[in-house]
């Protein structure tokens, strides 16, 4: 591999990779040797990993003669985010619960809803961080087109939400609020901007760098739901060494690989209490001595942190073997 160039898959469109090498230098279009196909089939541990090569990862290529390049290698994830997909019709394992990795080698997960246009939805927000935690990953909460906040909604989640340890960030690309801080906790770092379609990620990040340029779409008035823009993870170069991940804006989301004994592990203000249940086993959902349960009733954990805990742990399937 001495002869290989290093890179950074910033994009990916059907069978080609775009590289952007390490250093000075345009993207190059890669295709993938033919060994990687041969052993995503050949690898029972790959069953439920739908993407061999996604934004994000660092790999060798070579240059070809017209100037296209073939990936060599592809060096181990330090980490990823990912969900549960359903493959499409058609698929040879139609029907079965896969994992659609989103982005890899992650520094920072910026959670971003808006406080209306589309409504606040504390339940999205708490699945994204779960997915986060679960690959330990640095999550940041930022509440964006807090200008439209006429009802005071923000003030509510922001102390929630700080009081469990999570940097919480309010935005606004009208008045320019926050943007300076959040501009900060992006320098250096390789940052993934995750959120339901039309919260505003978009028209944030071209607030935070002039000149990116990136499509913007309405809110449908009819179901208060943003149009998706952005089609496919797309990795960019900003100042020296901070990259900009932009993701397609999501509707619902299941983390994936975590089990219904792992998940309170997820939830960071269980902590305290998760150790004092009856049970070993404890689901913390419907047993007898649950630790959980009465920090919720005596008001230590959150009811809305809690209904999340719920919402997900009924997505979960024991029997799939991750």
């Amino acid at each position: 591999m001495e002869n290989c160039i290093k890179g950074t898959i910033c994009r990916t469109e059907s069978k080609d990779f775009y590289v952007l090498p390490f250093g000075e230098g345009d993207q190059i279009r890669c295709s993938l040797r033919g060994k990687f196909k041969k052993d995503f089939h050949l690898k029972k541990d790959k069953l439920y990993q739908t993407d061999i090569a996604v934004v994000g990862d660092y790999v060798e290529f070579d240059f070809n003669d017209d100037g296209t390049g073939v990936i060599k290698n592809i060096e181990e994830r330090r980490n990823y985010l990912s969900r549960k997909a359903i493959k499409m019709r058609g698929s040879s394992y139609r029907g079965e619960r896969l994992e659609q990795i989103v982005a890899s080698n992650i520094d920072n997960l910026f959670v971003i809803s808006s406080v209306t246009k589309p409504p606040f939805n504390n339940k999205v927000i708490d699945r994204l961080i779960v997915a986060a935690e679960s690959s330990k990953i640095e999550v940041i909460i930022i509440l964006n087109k807090i200008d439209l906040d006429e009802e005071g909604i923000a003030q509510k989640w922001v102390e929630l939400y700080s009081s469990i340890g999570y940097n919480m960030i309010t935005t606004s690309k009208i008045t320019g609020e926050g943007i300076l801080e959040l501009k900060k906790l992006l320098t250096g770092k390789k940052n993934l901007f995750w959120g339901q379609s039309g919260v505003g990620k978009s028209s944030l990040l071209n607030k935070l760098f002039p000149g990116i340029d990136l499509n913007t779409g309405d809110i449908s008035n009819y179901t208060e739901k943003g149009k998706h823009t952005t089609v496919t993870s797309l990795m960019l170069k900003m100042e020296d060494d901070t990259y900009i991940i932009d993701t397609p804006g999501i509707r619902e989301i299941d983390p994936y690989g975590i089990r219904k004994g792992d998940l309170g592990h997820h939830f960071a203000e269980f902590s305290k209490y998760i150790n004092l249940c009856r049970f070993n086993s404890c689901t913390h959902n419907h047993e007898p001595g649950c630790a959980i349960i009465k920090a919720v009733e005596e008001e230590k954990i959150s009811i809305e942190r809690y209904d999340s805990y719920l919402r997900i742990l009924e997505t979960i399937e024991d029997d799939i073997n991750f």
